[in-house]
């Protein structure tokens, strides 16, 4: 586990886009749209090892995880088991969270027990509009029951997605599946599971705000974009009700860790606050403290 006095900040969003034997998350079409988006490289593929590398020299931690989307976008995921056993030769500075097809059934319950028992996974990613999946429907609570038993949190992508962004249909992706309101469903019937917002929630910024100003269990963070462009009510927030419910977040590779910071240094926010949000908040919330 990660010794929290040895890093300056935890990024709590971190994805894996290719794995050891040159597969991507994403197929073509959707990365490069992504990219496009993001005005970001369309070539980008960190490796594990390179993310450790990377956030090492930076003396940061590092969330990091990839989207299992096999029957939401019929392309074959990164296995999240690789993942965590290669985060742990970079325990240092990385930590795993797992991902699971919601549409996977019985099989993806027994994954998630096996993620965290036998591979050290320390949470879950879901992107319910990648992944194609309405989260607040029951017959998804038994992925939510599993990972609350096993007391590990749950990171949930919310608003808009780069990802389809351009294409005709924006790729069959729709954004209504990751609307935060849906999660709140979640967060009132799990109230033992730690929920993170991943992103400022556009369009539902307000929603995602009064969701975790009202759940003690949910968390924002704050990946995505550049603190530069944060909803003003976001920015309220965190320096207020939520200063010990938001997050450092990244989205990296296709937001910079080093140009958020650079942004956030420019934003109006409390000077006794920014520790919280940098890495004290995360120390909390992934329980390293």
């Amino acid at each position: 586990m990660i010794d929290p006095s040895t890093v300056d900040a935890i990024d709590v969003h971190v994805h894996v886009e290719q794995d050891g034997h040159g597969c991507f998350s994403l197929d073509q079409e959707l990365n490069d749209a992504s990219a496009a988006y993001f005005k970001a490289d369309a070539n980008r593929t960190p490796t594990v090892a390179d993310i450790a590398a990377h956030y090492r020299e930076r003396r940061m931690a590092a969330v990091v995880f990839t989207v299992d989307s096999t029957s939401g976008t019929g392309h074959p995921a990164l296995s999240s088991e690789e993942i965590a056993d290669t985060a742990a030769e970079y325990a240092d500075v990385l930590i795993p969270f797992g991902s699971v097809d919601p549409h996977g059934g019985k099989a993806a319950v027994r994954r998630i027990h096996s993620l965290v028992n036998d591979h050290g996974v320390r949470g879950f990613k879901f992107h319910p509009s990648l992944q194609a999946f309405e989260p607040n429907s029951v017959a998804f609570y038994p992925l939510y029951a599993a990972i609350e038993e096993l007391g590990v949190p749950a990171l949930f992508h919310t608003g808009q997605t780069g990802i389809g962004a351009g294409l005709p249909g924006g790729r069959g992706i729709k954004l209504r599946y990751s609307d935060p309101m849906l999660i709140d469903d979640v967060a009132a019937d799990f109230p033992q599971l730690t929920i993170v917002l991943a992103h400022p929630s556009v369009p539902w910024q307000d929603s995602a705000i009064s969701m975790a100003t009202h759940k003690a269990n949910v968390y924002i963070d704050l990946s995505g974009w550049s603190p530069t462009y944060f909803p003003p009510q976001l920015v309220r927030a965190a320096n207020g009700l939520l200063k010990r419910k938001v997050l450092f977040g990244s989205d990296f590779p296709v937001l910079q860790p080093d140009r958020w910071l650079a942004d956030f240094a420019k934003l109006e926010i409390k000077d006794e606050v920014r520790p919280l949000i940098l890495k004290e908040n995360a120390v909390r919330m992934l329980g390293l403290g």
